[in-house]
């Protein structure tokens, strides 16, 4: 991904809407902040097309699913546990 200013976007669109048909993905900075993402419009995901996707597959056995929370519940753990201390 590759991070451009507001101005640069505006001055060079077309040469970015050919890089993004190429599959790149650009950030765009206003004030040196993100302010928008420009990606190929393929390239979107939505919570109704991840369940369409797993609507086939079999359920998931006892074991997987308590592997899955136990990692889930490791990445939404606070790293900094003297935080509040």
């Amino acid at each position: 991904m590759r991070t451009v200013t507001a101005t640069h976007a505006s001055r060079h669109l077309p040469g970015m809407l050919d890089a993004v048909a190429h599959g790149e993905t650009f950030t765009i900075t206003r004030s040196g902040r993100a302010v928008a993402e420009v990606r190929s419009a393929g390239s979107t995901s939505t919570a109704g097309a991840l369940r369409r996707a797993l609507a086939g597959l079999p359920p998931l056995d006892d074991h997987l699913e308590a592997d899955i929370g136990t990692a889930t519940r490791l990445l939404t753990h606070d790293p900094v546990p003297w935080r509040d201390v």
